[in-house]
């Protein structure tokens, strides 16, 4: 059948009797075949030399452009106890709006009147510092009583002291004087004497001058012991200052003590003051945080803690919220070797998952269903898939994005780059380069400008 055979079945039957063979036999229609596959190659041939827009492709995920749009769990400071529901999922609420109310699960917040009473103790405590301070003004007017005291006393025996001086030099001149007395009458009994064994004087003379001195030497001896006396009285004005100085000091000293002790006692009373008024403080807020409320104008997307009498701890998600208004963007990933090929601004094509499209990645004017979108912001560290994030905006320029498009659906995106005939494009496939590096308009006029 195959005609192969050194046997050929042509020279046994003539196939010219039989229709069929004539029509299969005809060699007329290879020729508008080779005609087909001519024009074929023509138009490959043009179709290499077609201009094509390179790309880079890459998925992403629709987000929002700013932080603060974008959805977020909200979570409660304290511990506490589901108590009470006042969303359901799907409503809309208000920033400010009551979510849920919750109760303590802590002991030492149980007390219904725990903020009055640490009110009180509050009121104790700054009662406990005033008296404090009056202590310390009544010790320091006591320690200026003291000093003053200290003064007068001082001044009262220093001029005892100088009376005792003076008493002594007055004592020592009397003394000197009863001397001189005693030795004058010494020489009259002496002269007395002698007249009276010579006959000139008589007995009673000498009698009358030996009482004489002997007067004169008692009072000698009373003056001796009068100074005496004076001399001792200086040394006891000089003992009484040294007293009078150690006994103020010590009175001084125990009310300078007292003082700095009441002193310590009103500042712990006044720290106790601060704590207790830091855990009112503390006791207000945390009254205000048994009702969780929106952060801001938002849809309510899921009760994450459900139900009622459910306990959780600080910082656990309890519902989801998603922002009412935001504006939409893509954060799509490229490869590390196409990162150098992105610039901020670049002009991007995005495909919406659930929106019909037919997408010519080389030829980007012929393709339906994109939208436009230009560059913002490039991660400058590498994501845990081993690529980098792109975030794209919106191009006012471009077509408004669909409204009905939802966060967190998927996109793929494509940033066009240069335009090369298709026969390179396949060759750099095939070759498995990458794009030609390209800096954009603004940065080559930059350089043009640089050279002139």
């Amino acid at each position: 059948m195959l005609n192969i055979s050194n046997n050929p079945i042509l020279k046994e039957i003539d196939f010219s009797t039989f229709k069929s063979a004539k029509n299969i036999f005809n060699k007329n229609y290879y020729k508008a075949l080779n005609k087909f596959l001519l024009v074929f190659a023509l138009l490959g041939i043009i179709l290499l030399f077609l201009p094509w827009t390179q790309n880079i492709t890459g998925n992403g995920l629709i987000t929002t452009l700013s932080p603060e749009q974008r959805p977020q769990d909200i979570q409660s400071q304290i511990p506490g106890r589901v108590e009470e529901w006042f969303v359901i999922e799907g409503d809309l609420v208000k920033k400010g709006d009551t979510i849920l109310r919750i109760s303590e699960v802590k002991s030492e917040y149980f007390d219904d009147r725990l903020i009055e009473r640490t009110n009180l103790q509050i009121t104790a405590k700054t009662s406990s510092v005033n008296a404090y301070q009056f202590k310390v003004e009544a010790l320091n007017r006591q320690i200026v009583a003291l000093k003053q005291e200290r003064v007068l006393k001082t001044a009262q025996t220093e001029n005892k002291l100088l009376q005792s001086k003076l008493k002594v030099k007055i004592d020592s001149i009397e003394f000197e004087a009863a001397k001189t007395n005693i030795k004058i009458a010494e020489r009259q009994y002496e002269r007395t004497e002698t007249l009276q064994r010579e006959g000139i004087s008589a007995v009673k003379d000498v009698e009358e001058k030996r009482l004489k001195l002997q007067e004169t030497q008692a009072k000698l001896i009373s003056q001796e012991n009068k100074l005496l006396a004076a001399k001792n009285e200086v040394l006891n004005a000089r003992l009484e200052l040294t007293v009078i100085g150690a006994m103020f000091a010590d009175k001084i000293s125990k009310s300078q003590s007292d003082m700095f002790t009441a002193k310590s006692s009103g500042f712990d009373a006044e720290v106790q003051v601060s704590k207790l008024e830091n855990n009112n403080s503390n006791y207000k807020v945390r009254s205000g945080l048994l009702f969780v409320t929106s952060p801001q104008d938002g849809y309510i997307t899921k009760a994450i803690k459900g139900g009622i009498g459910g306990t959780f701890k600080e910082g656990e998600s309890l519902v989801g919220i998603m922002p009412q208004k935001y504006d939409l963007a893509v954060e799509t990933f490229v490869r590390p070797i196409d990162l150098p090929l992105l610039h901020i601004d670049e002009k991007v094509r995005v495909q919406f998952d659930g929106w019909p499209a037919i997408v010519f990645s080389g030829w980007p004017n012929v393709s339906y269903g994109t939208y436009g979108a230009k560059v913002i912001a490039i991660e400058r560290f590498i994501s845990n898939n081993g690529m980098y994030r792109v975030l794209l905006a919106p191009d006012e320029t471009d077509h408004t994005w669909p409204e009905a498009i939802r966060v967190g659906s998927g996109a793929r995106t494509i940033a066009l780059l240069e335009d090369v005939p298709i026969w390179y494009e396949l060759w750099r496939q095939l070759n498995s380069f990458p794009p030609n590096y390209y800096q954009p308009e603004s940065g080559k006029e930059g350089k043009s400008e640089a050279k002139k």
